[in-house]
């Protein structure tokens, strides 16, 4: 059966990412008129504008697209896959891992030698997580398994990250590792696009391709296998979508949490709820209000501008709250 979802939800998230986008080039301390965008993007524009625009905005507002994008369809295909509508890429300690890995590179100065150090460190990091959860989960194929395993392998990151905090050689080192944990943006430069673009290609595209295999998980997995699907391979691509996809979002913004919880509960009212009709709309849901929140956190006025993930948790929280009290009938 063909996903379904409100005639008009698809292209009104278009419609918002090209706003989100635009919005991330032209805003900001300093706001950039549409007339200067376009004269630097055709090749003119003064000197000050074409560096703002060009070295420092777009790398940024692609990012927020990337980034954003993975991490809201990574929380639908979990949420499908584990059947749990509040799982998201942190359930299964991808997230975590990739965070230790970029936490050990800070911690040790690899980060120094190259640019590329730190986030191949956290994909790595973030592929080996998702090698021990197999190792923990061992050959079942309950999803509360998973879940159960997702949480020693993130307490174990977790774990990893307090101690290089506790023995961080200097208050600078610490304050270094503590302010890449908050997830952010700024910054970031067309090396970080060409790392990441790759990894959230690949992760996005196995999530993907499991769309019908998530459907049926719907009827649990006896009818799923009765249905001829493949729960060992199933489980293959979603582990390393997840893994590949959200390492290298992670690696370079930081550790961003709640977007993949956020999303799929807004766009699922606006389909028919099967879990392949959630998977596209997360993705470009997650773009926009990334990028949205991006845009937020250079507008708030602030002494030093707020971190990325500090916004999207303060957004998270509440989406939290209100399907607890739903789920305890208090509403």
């Amino acid at each position: 059966m063909t996903p379904r979802h409100h005639p008009l939800l698809v292209p009104a998230l278009l419609i918002l990412l090209v706003g989100a986008a635009m919005g991330s080039v032209m805003l900001g301390a300093v706001a950039i008129s549409p007339a200067r965008i376009w004269a630097v993007l055709t090749g003119g524009g003064d000197a000050v504008a074409r560096a703002i625009i060009i070295d420092l905005r777009l790398p940024r507002m692609l990012l927020g697209l990337l980034v954003g994008a993975m991490l809201g369809l990574s929380g639908a295909a979990l949420q499908g896959y584990l059947r749990n509508p509040l799982a998201e890429p942190s359930v299964l300690g991808a997230s975590n891992a990739a965070a230790l890995g970029a936490v050990c590179a800070l911690y040790f100065g690899l980060s120094a030698l190259h640019p590329l150090v730190l986030p191949l460190l956290a994909i790595t990091t973030a592929l080996v997580a998702i090698a021990g959860l197999f190792l923990l989960a061992g050959p079942s194929e309950s999803p509360l398994t998973l879940i159960l395993a997702g949480i020693a392998v993130a307490t174990l990151a977790g774990a990893g990250i307090s101690l290089s905090l506790n023995l961080s050689p200097n208050p600078f080192a610490a304050m270094e590792i503590m302010t890449w944990l908050m997830g952010s943006l700024e910054n970031r430069s067309y090396v970080h696009v060409l790392v990441a673009l790759p990894c959230i290609v690949v992760g996005a595209a196995l999530l993907l391709a499991d769309g019908r295999t998530l459907d049926a998980l719907t009827l649990g997995e006896e009818g799923a296998q009765a249905l001829g699907v493949n729960l060992n391979a199933a489980r293959l691509r979603m582990m390393l979508g997840v893994a590949i996809g959200v390492g290298g979002a992670v690696a370079v913004s930081g550790a961003i949490g709640f977007v993949g919880l956020i999303v799929p509960h807004i766009v699922r009212p606006l389909t028919d709820r099967s879990p392949s009709a959630v998977l596209w709309p997360s993705l470009l849901g997650g773009a926009v209000l990334l990028t949205l929140a991006d845009i937020g956190v250079r507008l708030i006025p602030s002494v030093n501008e707020l971190k990325l993930g500090v916004v999207t948790a303060m957004l998270g929280v509440p989406v939290f709250l209100i399907h607890l009290m739903r789920e305890r009938r208090l509403w």
